[in-house]
This record gives structure tokens, C-alpha cells and sequence, in this order.
């Protein structure tokens, strides 16, 4: 039987070259809209709609959804609230349904809409997602969000901690040098991990923007269980 493949896309600028309909696509924008959205649904979220353009977004506004949307780090004024994680607490998402706009992670997320599953990855939910790859048995891409379609480091450190978790199952392989890119990457990062991520350029943004409490809990794993998953351009539970 065919080992699965492991690929670690390392900006969308590149996706074309990856896609695949069969694969398993993992979205990952650390810093911060996969993060965000792993924990809307860690606190009862019903279902996340993203869009790509801020006009989207404020069409839905007018139409009276609640709306998060951000661009460059910061909240558009039209909006409930950004994209920090902390956003999203159980009083104000439990049950209700969320309109999602980022920089880039919104735009990454429809890109791979095509594929067999499109998942939502953060350190958070690390370990359900590792479970549910597995599970799953098919080849796998993990797809960076990186900035403005530019490579970043953050999305690549997670993207080589999900690799190297995977390959350990023996039905999956990777001859793909961006992933053993990212997988190295990884293994210098991991020993001081909030140490490493000081030197990035999302997080000096962040900070500039007082926006940068959320890089410890962003960089925490396995505090939920929950997957979301593309279906119908809706995000929902994996197991909804």
C-alpha cells in the first residue's frame, strides 16, 4: 500500500504547485486568524464564514451579522471586533454564526476549497489534528498563510511541528524538501519556542499595534479538541 505524502506549502504564492483535490489541506496563520478560529470553536462558536474582501464583509455587516475583520493587524471600523483570539469568548460567540475577514488567512482558506478536506491548524488543537490525519489516510498538505503571499517563520515552525508528528506514522512519508525545511526549522525553534518567535516579523507588528498579548496562548498546545473544517464555504466542527 502507498505511504501518504507529507507537503509543507510554505506560501500560497506557491499553492498551485501543491494542490491537489484527493489531499487534506491544513490552513495555518498562527498569528493570528487560525489561532482565532480554533478557539471560537473551543467556545461554542456555531459556524465561521470567512471572506476574502473587506467588502464582503461589510455586506454581511449590513445584513446583520456579527462581523470580525482586520487588515494588517488592525480592526476596520465597521466591525464587532479583529482577529485576536481573545475576541472570541463564550458570552459573545456561543451558538452565533461569524463572518471572518483577515489579511491572509481568510484568503488562504478559500484558495484550498477544493480539496477533499480543507482543516484549520493551530497549536491548540495539535493533537486532535494529528489524530484526525491519521485517521484519515490521505496525503496531506500543510498550507502556510505566510504574509501578504510572502514566506513567514511562525506558520513554518507549526507546519514542521505537524510534519514531524505525522511522519511518525509509519503510513506516511515525506520526500518534499520544504517540509524537511520546516521540520528543522522546528526542531531549532522548540526549545525555546516564545524565545525564537521574539525575532519574527508578525510579532513585531503585533506589538507595534499593542496587539502582541495573544503570542503565549497562540504558542500553546492542545487546549481544544475541536477541528474546523471547510463545508459548503462554511467553517464548522469537524464532527458537525
Amino acid at each position: 500500500m502507498r505511504k501518504k505524502s507529507v507537503e509543507v506549502c510554505l506560501t500560497p504564492a506557491v499553492y498551485d504547485t501543491f494542490k491537489s483535490d484527493n489531499a487534506i489541506v491544513v490552513v495555518v496563520d498562527v498569528l493570528r486568524a487560525t489561532s482565532a478560529i480554533c478557539t471560537a470553536f473551543m467556545n461554542g462558536v456555531k459556524k465561521i464564514l470567512p471572506v476574502a474582501t473587506l467588502e464582503e464583509a461589510k455586506a454581511y455587516k449590513k445584513k446583520g451579522y456579527m462581523v470580525a475583520a482586520e487588515r494588517d493587524g488592525i480592526v476596520r471600523e465597521f466591525a464587532d471586533f479583529g482577529n485576536s483570539p481573545f475576541n472570541f469568548t463564550p458570552e459573545r460567540v456561543r451558538d452565533k454564526e461569524i463572518v471572518y475577514s483577515t489579511t491572509n488567512g481568510t484568503n488562504t482558506i478559500m484558495m484550498a476549497a477544493h480539496s477533499y478536506q480543507v482543516l484549520i491548524g493551530s497549536y491548540l488543537n495539535h493533537g486532535a489534528l494529528v489524530e484526525h490525519i491519521i485517521k484519515e489516510d490521505r496525503d496531506l498538505i500543510i498550507l502556510c498563510a505566510g504574509w501578504k503571499r510572502k514566506f513567514n517563520l511562525e506558520d513554518t515552525l507549526f507546519a514542521g511541528a505537524l510534519a514531524e508528528a505525522v511522519l511518525q506514522n509509519k503510513g506516511f512519508e515525506s520526500i518534499c524538501d520544504s517540509t524537511l525545511a520546516a521540520i528543522d526549522l522546528w526542531n531549532i525553534a522548540k526549545k525555546d519556542l516564545i524565545g525564537y518567535i521574539d525575532k519574527v516579523a508578525q510579532r513585531h507588528r503585533l506589538k507595534k499595534n499593542k496587539l502582541d498579548d495573544v503570542i503565549g496562548y497562540c504558542h500553546t498546545f492542545d487546549i481544544t479538541k475541536k477541528i474546523p473544517v471547510l463545508k459548503e464555504n462554511y467553517l464548522v466542527p469537524v464532527s458537525g
